[in-house]
């Protein structure tokens, strides 16, 4: 006679003639679990790459369901054969996923908001052809869009649902590549400093994804180390710790101190209030005087920010172009050497206007347009190069007979600006008769009627170069070069005047040390600057300096006054650019630091945002394995209600697994209730009932009626909870061992939790 034998036993037989290959089975929550995490800890570089915007949310949401399907999918399929099931759970977490990132994203032309149409794929793939325009012309942080959000949502939930599958299949190392390999990327691209807080998560995300690789991996030792896992994690941890600032991106430079990253854009209120300032180049001049230095222009204006310009790039050795003006007008030309320190960038700083850059190795590249140098490859860091340049120096009155024009290539305007700005530029230069008169008007405008402050900005709550900041800026009249330059440039643009913005620096002052026979010039940190450009016909860009208290304003001598056209490069001659002539308001320097740095005291802080998504994400995937288990609960006792006795007797099982109870795949039904209620304190009425019905179950020739086993498989469940200390239960609830472990498998005994 054979005796009574539990629904375990028998799945137990079926794992058995299924074979023995898979000795150490994945739970098929876990690579889920890992892989949102790993992908949530990828996201956070991101957000130093692109500004606060929806994009954050969609890509959260994106890796969530994507992590969180490719689970379900494996739960709903886990009892089929392996290749059938990997296959189906995969369809259904690239559905699911789909319909997710549909509903997120193009809901509004989608079938039922979720089941993508053909207008919703092409509409997605517009704005994947935006996000990639913007990235390309863009400079970090990039303003968020919908066409990023759509990019940033799609990349992650398919870079998540690959993650998800090389986990499941233990394709570790990777898995380790593609994540580090992901979140690393913001940094390379945008060219900015490393993210030492990044590094040490990711290094402990590789560790745990590292250990779990071991833990189902057959040729693994079977026992490990703990204090040999914990010295080699540290060491790892310490190791990324001390290397990172040591990598090239991150290191000191030249000399001491921290390196300044530069970016081609207008946000420089977060550097100019550094309370540290460090010196970032250095340079000598052929002329009277230390240059302007620029590193971009920017002439796309799109109603929030200005964005550098995308022209035509050529090999540096090629040079710049033709000059843009004639005969007539006089060039004055000069030499500067110009030594990098402490300046990570992809654009070198050149004086206005090269023609030929010397001593300078690597893929450098000229726009001739902006008359800047950039680099896709290369570093300004540690550049030691000479400049030789040729800017025209016409007259008062030549200048006075140009139009601001640019023969008819009109450069990008601006549409739907306050009207204030345009109205405030009609007003100021209502009695000037020329171009240059009513950019000459503007400029003493905003010199005599405007204070210079970098706290005002921040504190009024407009410090940018939106055209809704720009109009606050005239209404506070105080702000920074930034405000100065983009008012100008947009009032410029209201009186139908082709203009641009330069970002540099201001020119450096000098040293007690020489290069030969020549000046040193020290250029710091703290002498960021931003300036605007006009274009001449017949004579080209033409600088301005409306920043109050900073440089000199751009003025140009008459003929009667000028003396001649003087001979040399060093001849008095009337000058195309702001100069630092020497004037009763501080114009850079060490006399800076106290208008300049002081600020309101604070470095680049901590986007708080990335740090509270993985948090969420984190504890979202936490309570995964608890939410899952409970629904399962749940069926099984919905299915006992109505009379499903194996049912019940899984759910038994199963909990004695997740509270670490000891499970024997010989032991019958009736030696196991014998023990639940000897040991755990069940009800042997409930106990005696759920074993008979099992029992019925699997010998009675005929059915048994379908009486309601709900009440006794609580009362069952509810003595084995009580039978554990609190710190179990919360273990069992939280990680229950049941969804990764099976009970009375190969091994003939589950180990205790």
């Amino acid at each position: 006679m054979f005796d009574s034998v539990t629904a375990d036993s028998a799945a137990t037989r079926a794992t058995e003639r299924r074979g023995t290959a898979d000795l150490r089975p994945i739970s098929p929550i876990v690579p889920g679990f890992l892989a949102g995490a790993a992908m949530l800890v990828a996201l956070w570089p991101y957000t130093g790459a692109i500004m606060p915007g929806t994009w954050t949310f969609v890509a959260f949401l994106a890796i969530i369901v994507a992590s969180g399907a490719g689970s379900l999918g494996r739960v709903i399929f886990r009892r089929l054969r392996a290749g059938i099931r990997d296959l189906l759970a995969l369809a259904v977490q690239v559905i699911i996923t789909i319909m997710a990132c549909t509903a997120l994203l193009a809901s509004d032309t989608a079938f039922l908001g979720l089941i993508p149409t053909r207008l919703s794929g092409q509409l997605i793939a517009v704005r994947m052809q935006q996000a990639i325009d913007e990235i390309a012309g863009g400079v970090a942080p990039i303003a968020a869009s919908a066409g990023l959000a759509t990019a940033v949502g799609v990349l992650f939930a398919g870079v998540t649902i690959l993650v998800d599958q090389l986990l499941a299949h233990r394709q570790i190392l990777l898995t380790v590549l593609l994540t580090s390999v992901i979140g690393v990327l913001p940094m390379l691209v945008s060219f900015g400093s490393l993210n030492i807080a990044w590094f040490l998560m990711q290094a402990v995300m590789i560790l745990i994804m590292l250990r779990f690789g071991a833990r189902h991996d057959a040729s693994a030792p079977r026992r490990t180390s703990a204090l040999a896992a914990t010295i080699a994690g540290a060491t790892a941890i310490a190791v990324t710790l001390l290397v990172t600032p040591m990598l090239p991106m991150g290191a000191a430079l030249s000399g001491t101190g921290p390196t300044l990253t530069v970016r081609a854009d207008l946000r420089l209120g977060d550097d100019l209030r550094r309370p540290e300032s460090v010196e970032a180049l250095t340079l000598v001049t052929s002329g009277t005087a230390p240059p302007y230095l620029r590193l971009a222009t920017l002439s796309r204006f799109d109603g929030e920010i200005w964005r550098p310009d995308r022209t035509d790039l050529q090999p540096l050795g090629e040079g710049f172009g033709e000059r843009d003006w004639g005969e007539a007008i006089e060039t004055t030309e000069r030499r500067v050497s110009i030594r990098v320190l402490n300046v990570s960038s992809d654009r070198l700083p050149v004086p206005y206007a090269p023609e030929r850059v010397t001593g300078i190795d690597g893929d450098w590249q000229a726009m001739p347009a902006g008359r800047t140098v950039i680099s896709e490859t290369e570093n300004a860091a540690g550049a030691d190069y000479t400049v030789r340049t040729a800017t025209a120096a016409p007259t008062l009155e030549q200048i006075r007979r140009a139009p601001a024009s640019d023969l008819g290539r009109a450069l990008p305007r601006t549409v739907n600006l306050p009207p204030v700005i345009a109205d405030t530029a009609r007003s100021v230069t209502a009695e000037a008769d020329t171009d240059y008169d009513r950019l000459i008007a503007l400029q003493d405008w905003f010199r005599g009627e405007f204070t210079y402050s970098l706290d005002a900005p921040v504190d009024e709550g407009f410090d940018g170069t939106g055209a809704d900041a720009v109009a606050t800026f005239l209404d506070k009249r105080t702000g920074y070069c930034v405000h100065f330059a983009g008012a100008f440039a947009l009032m410029a643009q209201a009186l139908d005047m082709p203009v641009r913005i330069v970002v540099g620096y201001l020119p450096g002052t000098a040293t007690d040390q020489r290069r030969d026979d020549d000046i040193v010039y020290s250029v710091s940190s703290d002498q960021l600057h931003s300036w605007p450009e006009v274009h001449f016909d017949g004579i080209g860009w033409v600088p301005f300096e409306p920043t109050a208290t900073l440089g000199v304003p751009t003025a140009f001598l008459s003929e009667t006054s000028a003396g001649g056209s003087g001979d040399g490069p060093d001849a008095p001659t009337p000058t195309t650019a702001p100069t630092t002539a020497p004037s009763d308001v501080p114009t850079g320097g060490p006399d800076r630091l106290d208008e300049q740095s002081i600020g309101d005291q604070q470095l680049q802080t901590l986007n708080p945002l990335p740090v509270v998504l993985v948090a969420l994400g984190a504890l979202l995937l936490a309570l995964l394995p608890a939410l899952v288990r409970g629904g399962t609960r749940m069926l099984r006792i919905s299915r006992a209600r109505r009379g499903d006795a194996m049912a019940a007797w899984q759910e038994v099982r199963d909990t004695m697994a997740d509270l670490g109870l000891p499970l024997h795949a010989a032991d019958t039904a009736r030696v196991r209730a014998r023990y639940v209620v000897a040991e755990r304190g069940a009800d042997a009425d409930a106990m005696q009932q759920l074993v008979e019905a099992v029992e019925h179950r699997s010998y009675a020739p005929t059915a048994s009626a379908d009486d309601d086993l709900s009440v006794p498989l609580r009362g069952v469940l509810t003595a084995l909870e009580r039978s554990v200390d609190g710190h179990r239960r919360v273990t069992a609830r939280l990680l229950p061992a049941s969804l990764w472990r099976r009970a009375a498998s190969l091994r003939g005994r589950v180990q205790e939790a």
